[in-house]
């Protein structure tokens, strides 16, 4: 386990437990005590918890892990998804990207992609996105012209939503839209843990001539909070070869294309 994986880590007890003891966790993740205490003073530095005597407390801040601060437990999954998601993409395409993990690497693969480097005229490519660390990396890609939703930042993310953002999408058109999900299921559709977020990513949704969910397997047929679309509106489901046959077919009754990366 590497220093960024020991760091999620610790912050996933932290929000399961609300606090963690030095030595209960430098047994569990298997490392010395003092490796423990850095590990702890760094993620203090950056205000994700608060330091104790002898371990950690959750902060008083609500969060969701920051995306830096974020494992990539399935990624080798998550690539394969991003990269399928990638290839879907044309040039003159004007696409959308809401904020997430999944999303941020689709954003990436677009970015790298060889047809994407070539030099042109203008830009080939248009991404929407409501999410500022994607706007950030692909700001300096010369090829891709970045369009921003406005909106409020959520302190928890690095996500766009509100009412401003809601102005902005009314008037524009999409090409395609991916969406990163917390949860999809055949007869609940695509949901998202808060509220704010799926607001804003319906309205991505149904400015969008064709709508891709990005999900890996874990979240197929669980359920979140707030509900972002039902299944029927979705077109195409990018998920890794774990998928369920059984929950593969019943998204595929549904009228969803399911791509198996």
């Amino acid at each position: 386990m590497n220093r960024h994986e020991r760091l999620t880590a610790l912050l996933d007890m932290v929000g399961e437990r609300e606090k963690v003891d030095v030595e209960v966790s430098a047994g569990e993740l298997g490392v010395s005590p003092a490796t423990i205490r850095r590990d702890l003073d760094h993620l203090a530095g950056r205000n994700l918890v608060v330091r104790t005597r002898g371990g950690a407390v959750a902060s008083n801040v609500a969060y969701d892990l920051p995306l830096r601060h974020k494992a990539a437990r399935n990624a080798p999954e998550q690539q394969r998804i991003s990269a399928a998601a990638a290839r879907m993409v044309d040039p003159g395409m004007v696409v959308g990207l809401n904020g997430g993990t999944t999303s941020t690497e689709v954003g990436r693969a677009l970015a790298t992609r060889p047809d994407m480097g070539e030099p042109s005229g203008g830009p080939l490519l248009t991404v929407v996105t409501n999410a500022l660390n994607i706007a950030h990396e692909l700001a300096v890609r010369p090829n891709i012209k970045i369009v921003v939703t406005g909106g409020v930042a959520r302190q928890q993310s690095f996500d766009l939503s509100g009412p401003l953002s809601h102005l902005f999408l009314d008037q524009i058109s999409l090409d395609l839209v991916f969406l990163g999900v917390d949860a999809f299921d055949p007869v609940h559709g695509a949901q998202a843990h808060h509220e704010g977020d799926a607001s804003t990513n319906r309205l991505m949704a149904a400015r969008a001539r064709q709508v891709v969910v990005l999900a890996d397997s874990g979240k197929l047929g669980g359920h979140a909070f707030a509900k972002i679309c039902a299944t029927a509106d979705v077109d195409v489901l990018v998920t890794d070869g774990r998928a369920d046959p059984e929950r593969v077919h019943a998204f595929e009754e549904e009228g969803v294309r399911v791509v198996k990366a």
